[in-house]
């Protein structure tokens, strides 16, 4: 039998695929499942809604299950040290169905050079800077967005017809989250 110190383990690295550096081999293995939005916005909670649902739905241990209310800078620091992860947001697009399901990688956004102070940092850039800035950010990130009506008036409560379709929308988001994580 043999035996193996945990500082062989620690020790190991992976280059990752999006930044040319070398990373714990450990902590590529973990998943990041995070939900962003407003809970007391209506429809601007689906994401975090959907994350609960999501944490009852699958026992992994290689994955965690997170929400947050932030944008730009501030998710990488929710995001870094993982190797995958999904993030499942609200979407409003101008001629979008309430309920629709997308899914986007970063390579599906252009990246822009409209910079012109740190709050309008939009998420491609901090991705961007964040590989600049060697924070270990995830070498497999995914974006899953539910198209939505209102994110602009206080409640609680998804708009009834988001309430209707919520069931269809939990399964076709926890499907593409099951064959993300199975990789």
């Amino acid at each position: 039998m043999k035996t193996v110190e945990i500082s062989d383990i620690c020790c190991r690295s992976i280059r990752s695929p999006i930044s040319d550096k070398l990373v714990p081999a450990m902590l590529n293995r973990k998943t990041l499942i995070m939900g962003l939005g407003n809970e007391i916005l209506s429809d601007d909670g689906i994401g975090p809604r959907l994350v609960r649902n999501l944490s009852e739905m699958i026992d992994d241990p290689d994955v965690k299950f997170t929400s947050a209310f932030c944008g730009g800078l501030e998710i990488m620091e929710h995001i870094r040290d993982y190797g995958k992860a999904v993030i499942i947001d609200a979407i409003h697009t101008r001629n979008g169905n309430p309920g629709n399901v997308y899914y986007f990688t970063p390579a599906d956004f252009r990246e822009t050079s409209n910079l012109s102070n740190l709050h309008d940092v939009n998420f491609i850039t901090a991705l961007h800077l964040g590989n600049i800035l060697d924070l270990n950010l995830p070498s497999d990130l995914h974006i899953i967005a539910v198209e939505i009506i209102e994110d602009r008036e206080f409640s609680e409560k998804l708009t009834p017809l988001l309430e209707f379709r919520y069931p269809e929308i939990l399964k076709e988001v926890s499907a593409l989250v099951k064959k993300i994580i199975d990789g």
